[in-house]
Parts: structure tokens; C-alpha cells; sequence
């Protein structure tokens, strides 16, 4: 038997139930109220993760289930990413218009994400962010009746609760590190565990993940960086990795991408890193915090 540990909302225990169905044999489905569930005004990605990290390192669970962009880069002690799924949509996508050129000057758009903030005020300076936080039910009811304008979501998640035709995805912006994965986490030493997801593990997913949390690892980035990152697998043997860099006023980008070998994403990401560094991006992100 396997116990899979999970956060209870409607997103997580789909991503839960797939993970389970993959894994095949005896599975239990835990679920474990996280400090983002009790405070969702918390600002750092610990909140989803911080209890299920102590489920696993107690023994209460086995493996946890985890969106990708929601799990820090500095993981906590005792803990290791084992498995990623294959990837769904990853890009944003806007709920409420067919596209940015379609909303009226002015419009009230929904979103916590720094990084969203940055990149949408960065390709339309006359709209107004507006905190969005809550369920993806709860954020699709806020722009159907009120008073947002828009939104913008993770495609994926919208697909994976079955209301993906609400999204119009926005292809100029550039996703979170590992938005659209799912990943297992595991007491590092727990070989039965690991062993498990590691035979569910999709390959071009988990290269991507490397790279993509490599990146925010070696320019320091945390929770308060408005960075995107995104590998695209582009054949067998290499990879592009893009950046975009923002302040959450979107009055300053940097962006760049670099192709590399797929048996080394994290070599790339620190090469790309060292071009971003040579253009700013320390000082960009330092203006950020």
C-alpha cells in the first residue's frame, strides 16, 4: 500500500487521483490541509508544501503530490523530488476575453502572481492587477459575476478540472518554472517509495524541471521574483531554455534563450543565468524585492 499525500481542493486530488491511477496496485489518498489552504495571503510557496514535507519526513505518507511551480527551489531537509509527470498545457491563459487586444483600456485583471503582474503590465501598461486568490472555481466565478474584468490561470489547471475551453492561453507569456508538471516528492532513503514513482516518471517532463528550477536556483530568484522560465524539448539530443526576467511593474524586462544538450539542463540554465547576470539581472531582481 502507498500512501499518497495530498492538499484536499478540487485541482490537487485530480492531480492526486491521476497519480494514483498511474501507479497502478494499492494506493491511498491522504489528504493534508496545508498552511496555504488555512492562509492563502501567505506570500511564499513553503505554505503548500511545509505540512506535507513534515507528512513524509514522519512517515504519516510515503509520497506527496505536488504542482511543480508550487514547490520551492530550496527543498526542505530529507525531501526529493522522485517523479514528474508528463506535462500539460504550460502556459498561462486568460479567463474573461479571447485575448489581451480584446479587453478595453482600463481593465481590471486578476492575478497574485508577480510574475504575471510583470509580464502583462510589460505588453499593456493601462491595465489594473487586481489580487486574485482562492479556488479555480472561486476565480472563474470572480470574473464571471464581478468585478474583474479577467483573470489569468495555469491552462493546465483548468484542463485538469475539465473546464479548459474557459482558457485562452497567452502564448507571449512565459510560464512559471515547471508550471503545467506534477510532481512525487519522498523521504530521501525511501528506495520502495522512489521506486515507485521513478516507473511513472516521464523523461522530456523531469529534464525540463531540471532545468527550469536550475534557473531560478542560480540567480537567487525566491518567491517575490517575477521570473518565467520554459524548456522546450526540440528534439531527442537538445533543448532551448527561455527567460523573462520582470519587475512586477513590468517597467523593465530581460529576456533571453539558449539551446543546450538535454543530458545537462542544469549546465544551461547556469550558462543562460551568467547572460541574464551580464545584462542586469541582479539589479533587476534586487529592485524587485
Amino acid at each position: 500500500m502507498i500512501r499518497l499525500g495530498t492538499r484536499g481542493s478540487a485541482l490537487a486530488l485530480a492531480q492526486a487521483r491521476n497519480a494514483a491511477a498511474l501507479l497502478g496496485g494499492e494506493v491511498e489518498i491522504v489528504e493534508v490541509v496545508t498552511s496555504g489552504d488555512r492562509d492563502r495571503a501567505m506570500p511564499d510557496k513553503e505554505k503548500w508544501v511545509k505540512e506535507l514535507d513534515r507528512a513524509l519526513v514522519d512517515g504519516e505518507i510515503d509520497l506527496a503530490v505536488h504542482s511543480a511551480k508550487d514547490v520551492p527551489g530550496d527543498l526542505a531537509d530529507g525531501i526529493t523530488i522522485v517523479a514528474a509527470l508528463e506535462r500539460e498545457d504550460p502556459r498561462d491563459a486568460l479567463v474573461g476575453a479571447a485575448s489581451l487586444d480584446a479587453l478595453p483600456q482600463g481593465a481590471r485583471i486578476g492575478t497574485s502572481s508577480l510574475r504575471r503582474a510583470g509580464q502583462l503590465l510589460a505588453l499593456r501598461p493601462d491595465l489594473v492587477i487586481e489580487p486574485l486568490r482562492g479556488n479555480i472555481d472561486t476565480r472563474l466565478r470572480l470574473v464571471a459575476e464581478g468585478p474583474l474584468d479577467a483573470a489569468v490561470l495555469a491552462q493546465a489547471g483548468l484542463n485538469r478540472i475539465g473546464r479548459g475551453d474557459e482558457g485562452h492561453p497567452l502564448d507571449a507569456l512565459v510560464p512559471a518554472p515547471g508550471q503545467g508538471i506534477v510532481v512525487l516528492t519522498a523521504r530521501i532513503g525511501d528506495a520502495e517509495a522512489a521506486g515507485a514513482a521513478m516507473q511513472i516518471t516521464e523523461p522530456a517532463s523531469f529534464t525540463a524541471l531540471r532545468a527550469e528550477r536550475a534557473i531560478g536556483l542560480a540567480l537567487g530568484a525566491d518567491c517575490t521574483t517575477a521570473i518565467g522560465a520554459y524548456a522546450d524539448m526540440l528534439d531527442d539530443l537538445r533543448m532551448e531554455l527561455r527567460v523573462m526576467l520582470t519587475t512586477p511593474s513590468g517597467d523593465r524586462v530581460l529576456v533571453d534563450e539558449l539551446e543546450g544538450p538535454i543530458e545537462e539542463p542544469e549546465g544551461l540554465a547556469r550558462a543562460i543565468a551568467q547572460r541574464l547576470n551580464a545584462a542586469g539581472a541582479e539589479e533587476l531582481l534586487e529592485s524587485s524585492r
